[in-house]
């Protein structure tokens, strides 16, 4: 399949027929239609809409993340002896104990990559005016390349606890981490969903139209 070519600086492709058209100078409140099938090419005010409920997501998420971390996850019962865990305390025990793929795994994907996402989305809103629009959309494919590993340390859990289930010697019961940690997760999915990246280069296509 053919590669769709960029329109040259001051004209909009539509996003639904493709009709490539002449960008109007927009005042406050005004959006422009495409001229063929009436859809929106425009919307002076779709970048701060999408800055505005990407930034809360992810000041949301930092919030909750050194509770997500710091707050038990899980209280593990064998033969009548509790073990209560978090994920920085479970991430420390594995790594001292040697277990080097699993321990890893969690501190890359439980720890490092939420927290660097989060600090992402809130640069590439916050910060869009000192940040290039070259730099905000290399950074926004850092963050989806980044995304399909978010759930690769839960899947490793649930993993875990079936395995350890099977025993019948093991109890296994979440702590106010879970809860925490999936509030987290959930507002880093909302802040990735929220953002729109055709508004990395609203500053670029303003100055050449």
């Amino acid at each position: 399949m053919p590669e769709t070519a960029t329109p040259p600086p001051g004209l909009l492709a539509c996003p639904c027929c493709g009709l490539i058209q002449r960008a109007a100078h927009l005042s406050a409140g005004q959006r422009a239609r495409c001229a063929r099938c009436g859809a929106v090419v425009r919307d002076p005010l779709r970048r701060s809409r999408a800055n505005a409920r990407t930034a809360c997501a992810a000041l949301a998420g930092l919030v909750l993340y050194p509770f997500a971390v710091a707050l038990p996850i899980m209280t593990l019962q064998r033969l009548g002896h509790a073990n209560v865990a978090s994920i920085w305390t479970g991430t420390r025990q594995l790594l001292a104990g040697g277990e080097w793929a699993v321990g890893l795994v969690v501190l890359v994907c439980s720890l490092i990559l939420p927290l660097c996402k989060l600090l992402a989305l809130l640069a590439i809103t916050l910060l869009s005016g000192s940040l290039s629009p070259r730099r905000r959309a290399l950074t926004y494919r850092w963050i989806e390349w980044t995304g399909r590993w978010g759930m690769l340390d839960v899947l490793l859990l649930a993993v875990l606890v079936a395995w350890v289930k099977l025993g019948n010697l093991v109890e296994v019961s979440p702590g106010p981490a879970a809860l925490t940690f999936t509030l987290m997760v959930l507002c880093s999915l909302l802040a990735s969903a929220w953002f729109d990246p055709h508004a990395v280069w609203d500053d670029e296509e303003a100055l050449s139209s």
